[in-house]
């Protein structure tokens, strides 16, 4: 007898799939992909067989093929099968072939899925494997998320079988003379998760003969842990993730009261890809000096007085030329017009506009980013002032100094801070004949 009510009992309790939904179950052939057809089948429940050869094993692959492809005919369900060049696929991607089949089969199950509209992709997992995967990510290193274990029901992926264990499965086979096919490669133990399932789970179940049931209790508590920690990380991106423009403001005395801290900050920032390393770094300087910067791989935070600005790195701003005879040029998110008047014009109050005297020009002119060894005289001194300094005065901040355009005169010398302030050497003064204005225009 097939443990039908404990079947459908434990798909309603997860909300796995309804009664008259549309299943494509993923069989291999073996163990327990069989059962979950059978149990499918004397359930009652609509569903389809689907198979992949990875064309890895040869003619063992083409017989676990025609082996499914009669228990598809036996159960009168609808059969789909595909080849797959499994190890073409690994070379071109730089991936193992473990990975590569896996990237091939949950492709090709969502292809099918959608071709043919059915509601959810049944996979037979169970308990062991739910073992086996904790114990492989904690290995390897994981969080919170790691534990958790297999899901019952992760997107339109399902897996019904998870109130069995390895033990449970086989007896059920045996008790009901059903027919399977063996993968000799998992045998082996040069695969990592073989490895784990024989050669370290059997050393801990010499420890704990309950070892299935000791890890289903666990997860439940892991994942009650991880359901705390959402609640938590939602409360904390109301508070901490404030929104400004195109960045987020996280309030540098809130983060500093967080606790834990490098939990719930690790996991606040993992979604812009900073690593636990980082997150180490950051809480490091976070009672030091301001203008740190902490990168990832598409953001960068940075430690200010008061904040720590979450923002997305930009692209590295080109430089532009401008010819005499130009009348706009674009740069980045800006334009900039040139207007050439033959009186000295002084354009007052605009500090998106400036008046150059035409003759101290030395074309072509370069409009491009701030440079750490830049210096220019301010308008109405005397003695020169590196950039850096300047931008700091002003409070810009670190992320956005390479934001703020330039004008650069043809001999080098930085003409006009764009939006702030003009150079000493090149304003209008009684001599000027003629003027060149320049004027910043947001696009």
């Amino acid at each position: 007898m097939l443990p039908v009510k404990q079947f459908t009992d434990f798909i309603e309790q997860n909300k796995l799939f309804k009664p008259a939904g549309k299943v494509l179950a993923a069989v291999s052939g073996g163990i327990d992909s069989v059962l979950m057809a059978h149990l499918l089948k004397a359930a009652g429940y609509n569903f389809s067989i689907a198979h992949c050869n990875f064309q890895l094993r040869g003619d063992d692959a083409i017989a676990d093929k025609e082996f499914c492809k009669n228990l598809a005919q036996q159960l009168d369900v609808p059969f789909y099968t595909t080849n797959f060049d499994t190890t073409d696929y690994a070379a071109s991607h730089k991936i193992s072939i473990q990975m590569a089949a896996r990237d091939l089969r949950y492709q090709w199950f969502q292809q099918v899925k959608q071709q043919h509209s059915y509601d959810v992709i049944a996979l037979a997992h169970h308990q062991n494997d739910t073992i086996e995967t904790i114990l492989l990510n904690l290995t390897r290193g994981t969080g919170i998320a790691g534990l958790h274990g297999i899901l019952p029901k992760n997107g339109d992926l399902v897996r019904p079988l998870l109130f069995l264990n390895r033990d449970n499965i086989q007896q059920l086979v045996q008790q009901n003379s059903l027919q399977y096919v063996e993968d000799s490669s998992n045998s082996s133990v040069k695969y990592a998760r073989n490895k784990i399932r024989h050669e370290v789970i059997p050393k801990l179940k010499e420890l704990n003969p309950g070892l299935e049931k000791t890890f289903e209790n666990n997860l439940q508590h892991f994942r009650e842990i991880e359901t705390l920690l959402e609640l938590r990380l939602s409360e904390l991106k109301k508070e901490l993730l404030i929104k400004h423009g195109n960045e987020f403001h996280l309030p540098l005395e809130g983060v500093k009261k967080l606790e834990p801290k490098r939990l719930l900050l690790f996991n606040l920032l993992q979604p812009y890809s900073f690593n636990e390393t980082t997150i180490d770094d950051l809480i490091a300087a976070l009672d030091k000096h301001s203008g740190r910067v902490f990168e990832s791989l598409g953001y960068r935070l940075i430690l200010d007085r008061e904040n720590i600005i979450l923002t997305k790195k930009m692209d590295q701003p080109i430089e532009v030329t401008i010819n005499q005879n130009d009348h706009e040029v674009a740069y980045n998110n800006y334009k900039i017009t040139l207007l050439h008047d033959d009186s000295p014009l002084i354009v007052k109050n605009n500090p998106l506009a400036i008046s150059i005297d035409a003759d101290l020009l030395v074309y072509p002119l370069t409009i491009r980013a701030w440079q750490q060894s830049d210096y220019f005289y301010p308008l109405g001194m005397k003695t020169k002032k590196k950039l850096s300094d300047y931008f700091i005065d002003q409070k810009i901040p670190v992320h956005q100094k390479t934001q703020v355009p330039l004008l650069v005169n043809g001999n080098g010398d930085i003409i006009w801070i764009a939006g702030y302030r003009s150079s000493e050497h090149y304003k209008v003064s009684k001599n000027t004949k003629k003027v060149t204005i320049f004027e910043l225009i947001k696009t």
